[in-house]
C-alpha cells in the first residue's frame, strides 16, 4: 500500500467541517459555486485528488483504499475532529468508504451522481470507456464523455466551460486519469453500503446514463438513513451544469442533521 499523499486544499468559511471531494480528472474549483453558497454556515473544506490539479503525483499503484487514506491524512492534518463528507461520482465513493472506516469522524455523507448495484451490463459500458481511451488515447473520447457528462443545451450555450472542463482531463497526467476512472469503473459498493449508519443524501440527475435514477434509488434503499434527490433533466456533471439547484438540498439536508 503507497503512504498517504498530502493534497493540496483551500479552507473558507466558519461552522462545521464540510469537506468536497471531486471526481474523475476535475479539480476542487468544481466545488466553489457550492462554496460561496455554504461557507457562512460550514467550514468548506475543497482538495484535490492525488495526481490531480495541485496535488502531489503518486508514487505507485493506487486503489480506493489510499483515496480514502489521503482524506484521513488531510483530517488529520487540518486538525478537523469530525466533518460532512460530499462527493460527485468517484467522490461519492471515496466519501461513503472513509466513512465505513472511520465512522467516529463522520457527521454525514453526501452521495452525488455516483453509482453502486450496477448490472453487469452497466459495468461493462463504464469498463468500454476506459478500453476505448487506453486504446486510442484520452483525447479522442473526450467528446463522448462531455455529452454524458453535460446536457446538449448547456453544451451549446457555455461552449467555453466544456472547454476548461476538458482542458482538465488533459492536464491530469494520462496514467493517473486512467487510474481514477478504472477504481470508479470497478468499485461495486453494495456488499457494505448498509454498514455507512450516517445520514446521508443520494444526489442524481434525471438523465445522468451511468448513474442513473434506478441505480441511486437502490443505494439509498440499501442506506439505513438516507434520502433521495433526482434533479430534472440533468446528466452527470450536476455540480458545473447547476449548481444552483444542487445547493438548496445540500443546505437543506446538512441543515437538518447538524441540528
Amino acid at each position: 500500500m503507497s503512504k498517504a499523499i498530502d493534497c493540496a486544499c483551500v479552507v473558507d468559511g466558519q461552522g462545521p467541517a464540510l469537506v468536497m471531494i471531486h471526481g474523475i480528472g476535475a479539480r476542487k474549483t468544481g466545488w466553489d459555486k457550492v462554496t460561496e453558497a455554504l461557507k457562512d454556515s460550514f467550514t468548506c473544506i475543497r482538495y484535490d485528488l492525488r495526481g490531480h490539479g495541485e496535488s502531489p503525483l503518486p508514487d505507485g499503484p493506487f486503489g480506493l483504499d489510499e483515496l480514502v487514506e489521503d482524506l484521513e491524512a488531510l483530517r488529520a492534518r487540518l486538525g478537523v475532529e469530525r466533518m460532512h463528507l460530499i462527493g460527485h461520482s468517484l467522490g461519492g465513493m471515496i466519501g461513503p468508504a472513509y466513512a465505513r472506516k472511520y465512522p467516529q469522524h463522520v457527521l454525514s455523507v453526501g452521495l452525488l451522481s455516483t453509482a453502486a448495484f450496477r448490472s453487469p451490463q452497466d459495468s461493462e459500458n463504464v469498463c468500454k470507456v476506459v478500453r476505448a481511451m487506453e486504446e486510442k488515447g484520452i483525447g479522442p473520447v473526450l467528446d463522448t464523455l462531455t455529452q454524458r457528462w453535460f446536457t446538449e443545451a448547456f453544451c451549446a450555450a457555455r461552449p467555453e466551460v466544456i472547454e476548461w472542463r476538458k482542458q482538465q482531463v488533459m492536464d491530469t497526467p494520462a496514467e493517473v486519469f486512467l487510474k481514477v476512472f478504472h477504481i470508479y469503473a470497478e468499485t461495486e459498493m453494495s456488499p457494505w453500503l448498509h454498514e455507512v449508519q450516517q445520514p446521508c443524501l443520494v444526489l442524481t440527475g434525471e438523465f445522468d446514463g451511468g448513474c442513473n435514477p434506478g441505480l441511486n434509488q437502490k443505494i439509498a434503499d440499501a442506506l439505513p438513513h438516507s434520502r433521495l434527490v433526482v434533479l430534472p433533466d440533468l446528466k452527470h456533471a450536476i455540480l458545473i451544469e447547476a449548481s444552483d439547484q444542487v445547493v438548496p438540498h445540500l443546505r437543506a439536508f446538512l441543515d437538518e442533521v447538524s441540528h
